[in-house]
């Protein structure tokens, strides 16, 4: 690999780490925060919900941009938006304002986040591929570890008596050098390149018609999810009145006309192609990533309280759990690198079921020890619940994507980091049904953990459901050995 494309790759990767780690930092500042700024639990729940909901409306519409008028173009684009929203949620002085400033930050995530994967696939091939998406499978595993870490240990080292805000300030210096490196060294790609210059020559308008963004189907998009998700993030706050079903309902409902405005559009610049779900590969692969955000959404932001409240650790001591974990998805996403190509869908399954098993393991203890739980006794099923999912998100990316045309790359990976968003945003939207529900705020320790005991039958389920959803994926990489 040439020195140029390996620091594309670098910075790409880089993207991808602070996004992902700013949908989790905020998880062990949460207690600072609403301290600091007088939050409510409501106000706690759309910190992360608002963020995971923009970025779920805007990722289709950010992989479609990138087909469109570059994926480096709009990666720039993104992570200016990005860096500017992570200034206005460090100075931010409210929880209004904050939330504000997370949905901005989201806004930007959406059009970086499409552009990563869509570059990854038409930029590396061969065993280049292997390693970029090995790489890509390691950053998304610690991603979502290393947040709650960075958040913890910000907030208790109060910098400058800042408190949490340098969990945001931090975003600054790192977007800026994205931007920066990212112009100089990350190759440009659209989907209609060559359609751009035939289309010069031949002076035929009707060529035109293929690169304009589909409005309607964006608009479309945008109003579903919102929609299906902001009743069930709202719902246990407001005793799940009879407009949170009504939403529900239209929701659905506007999902189908979404549907069918797509099917008329398939020679017109969709903003979906409808064809990359008859691929099997591809859509069980999709359907896979929604329940690994969904476990994601539900454990992450469900176990820092229960460290917190159920255990008594202080933000440090709950940070040094994640690292626990961050260890072994590092392990697990390191062996996976090195296996891409060997065992296909094989790979992520023994991920997902070691993953499984040690979540029994560790709900089992929960429920032996009780209070008198420590972080050393329960480092071993920690440590490999972080195994098996480092073992999944790689090999996953890469085998739902492989087949995918290059134009449609763009609109790919919008979808399959929409499933993954989304399925935070049901995660953390599904907390306030089996958790806050059981807890209704409270500090009391026995029923944060008991809370957490009835979490993980949910995350386990989750997890089994995946596994299932894997056997769409090829028995070989590649599509070598597919059924």
């Amino acid at each position: 690999m040439a020195l140029a494309a390996r620091i594309a790759l670098v910075v790409l990767l880089v993207a991808e780490l602070m996004d992902i780690l700013d949908q989790s930092v905020v998880l062990t500042a949460l207690p600072a925060i609403q301290g600091s700024t007088g939050a409510g639990p409501a106000a706690m729940q759309w910190l992360t919900a608002g963020y995971s909901l923009m970025v779920a409306v805007g990722l289709i519409t950010g992989g479609r941009l990138g087909d469109l008028h570059g994926r480096r173009r709009i990666l720039l684009v993104g992570t200016i938006v990005f860096t500017v929203a992570s200034l206005l949620c460090g100075l931010a002085t409210g929880p209004g304002v904050l939330i504000a400033a997370r949905v901005l930050q989201g806004a930007g995530v959406a059009l970086m986040i499409p552009q990563v994967l869509a570059t990854l696939h038409v930029t590396f091939d061969g065993e280049n591929r292997s390693k970029a998406f090995g790489l890509y499978g390691a950053v998304l595993s610690l991603a979502n570890v290393l947040g709650p870490v960075l958040g913890g240990l910000l907030t208790e080292a109060d910098l400058l008596g800042l408190s949490w805000r340098p969990i945001f300030l931090i975003n600054v210096p790192v977007g800026l050098a994205v931007i920066i490196l990212g112009r100089r060294f990350i190759p440009e790609s659209t989907a209609h390149r060559n359609a751009h210059k035939a289309a010069q020559k031949t002076r035929n308008k009707a060529a035109h018609k293929t690169d304009r963004l589909d409005l309607s189907g964006m608009a479309l998009s945008a109003l579903a999810i919102v929609l299906i998700l902001f009743p069930l993030t709202e719902g246990r706050t407001h005793h799940w009145p009879l407009w949170c079903f009504a939403m529900l309902a239209a929701g659905l409902l506007v999902l189908g006309v979404f549907l069918r405005h797509q099917q008329r559009k398939q020679d017109r610049a969709p903003l979906v192609t409808l064809s990359l779900f008859r691929d099997r590969q591809f859509s069980g692969g999709l359907s896979a990533q929604l329940m690994l955000g969904l476990l994601c959404g539900l454990f992450f932001m469900t176990w820092t309280l229960y460290l917190q409240r159920g255990l008594g650790m202080s933000p440090f001591h709950a940070a040094l759990a994640f690292v626990l974990l961050a260890l072994g998805e590092l392990a697990g996403a390191t062996i996976a690198a090195k296996s891409a190509g060997r065992f296909g869908r094989r790979l992520p399954q023994a991920g997902a079921l070691i993953a499984l098993s040690s979540m029994a393991a560790y709900g089992l203890e929960i429920g032996s020890r009780q209070a008198d739980l420590t972080l050393l006794t329960m480092t071993a099923p920690v440590v490999l619940i972080g195994f098996g999912l480092g073992m999944v998100g790689g090999p996953l990316a890469d085998m739902a994507l492989a087949e995918v045309p290059h134009e449609n790359a763009g609109s790919a990976s919008g979808l399959f980091n929409t499933a993954m968003h989304l399925g935070i945003a049901l995660g953390t939207a599904l907390t306030a049904l089996v958790f806050f529900a059981a807890t209704n705020g409270s500090p009391d320790g026995a029923l944060n953990r008991d809370a957490f005991t009835s979490v993980l039958w949910w995350v386990g389920g989750a997890l089994a459901l995946m596994w299932a959803l894997m056997f769409c994926l090829p028995k070989q990489a590649n599509g070598q050995g597919q059924e």
